[in-house]
């Protein structure tokens, strides 16, 4: 009789296992082959019809729901004051639809002094919107991407100018401290504009240069250092500096104008950007690479 009721017990015991192994791995089967949503939040460098986000969505397969959520002339305090954060966490509300949900977050350009109700200081500000992003996204069970600015493509003599590392670097440390992936465009970027030189870098813009901007000297050694630093370290980003004049009137609230400037982007600059994005964002998150379109790889 105890042989029987030790038999039996041990049969109920493993039928208990294997019933609860049966539904944790039929819902595992069942959450991988839901898709997986991607949303970029961020400023015109990203936004649809001026930026690389579009272009970055379509390398994509079709089955990725990928939102281009961002919007010109916007920082990081902006975004979140007028609303448009709100958009993302509605959206966010409803995730049970998906596998995982990648938010992509990108800004800096906006955040430089000199753009009243948009700029932030860069020490006791920015860092702080950043990572609250970021634990917005945690808290609803999404996974944050942070994403540092894109460069400019305006050339002092043969050297690239970017005054935005600063912003890169500060994304950087929140990235370190909140052990989340990052996306160093800033640096990446640079270095490939600057192999290209000016004249070069003038065909990425939303409209053909003014003839008189086309004769600049060539590019200097694609080897040049990162202006402030490149280095990935946690520590207090280097002081900033104001944009120029015509940088902050080109960098208005609101859509690009289909103008020639040295941010914005044309299909050409959305093509090469997004590319370097994609390479990026497969080397953090190597999960997303079965999810690219064969034909959009870099």
């Amino acid at each position: 009789m105890k042989l029987f009721s030790r038999s039996f017990i041990l049969t109920a015991i493993s039928a208990l296992v294997f019933g609860a192994y049966s539904t944790a791995a039929s819902a595992d089967s069942a959450d991988t082959n839901k898709p997986v949503r991607i949303i970029l939040v961020g400023d015109s460098t990203m936004a649809p019809n001026s930026g690389y986000g579009d272009a970055f969505c379509k390398r994509f397969k079709p089955e990725v729901t990928c939102l281009n959520l961002a919007k010109g002339g916007r920082s990081s305090s902006s975004y979140r004051a007028e609303g448009s954060w709100d958009i993302v966490q509605n959206l966010l509300k409803n995730r049970e639809q998906f596998s995982q949900t990648y938010v992509l977050i990108q800004f800096g350009h906006n955040d430089q002094p000199g753009k009243p109700g948009r700029s932030t200081d860069l020490a006791t500000e920015f860092p702080v919107n950043i990572a609250r992003y970021v634990d917005d996204l945690q808290a609803a069970g999404a996974q944050a991407i942070l994403v540092t600015p894109l460069t400019r493509r305006t050339f002092k003599g043969t050297q690239l100018q970017n005054d935005l590392r600063p912003w890169a670097e500060a994304s950087m440390a929140v990235a370190a401290n909140k052990h989340v992936p990052l996306l160093d465009l800033n640096a990446d970027s640079y270095r490939s504009v600057q192999a290209m030189g000016q004249a070069e870098a003038d065909t990425l813009a939303m409209a053909p240069p003014p003839p008189a901007t086309t004769d600049t000297p060539a590019p200097a050694s694609v080897s040049a250092p990162l202006p402030v630093s490149a280095s990935a370290s946690t520590s207090a980003p280097a002081s900033a500096s104001a944009p120029s004049a015509d940088i902050v009137k080109t960098e208005r609230a609101g859509a690009a104008r289909p103008l020639f400037d040295r941010t914005h982007l044309g299909s050409k600059g959305a093509a090469h950007f997004s590319a370097i994005v994609l390479t990026e964002l497969l080397q953090a998150v190597p999960v997303l690479d079965a999810k690219v379109s064969k034909e959009a790889r870099p």
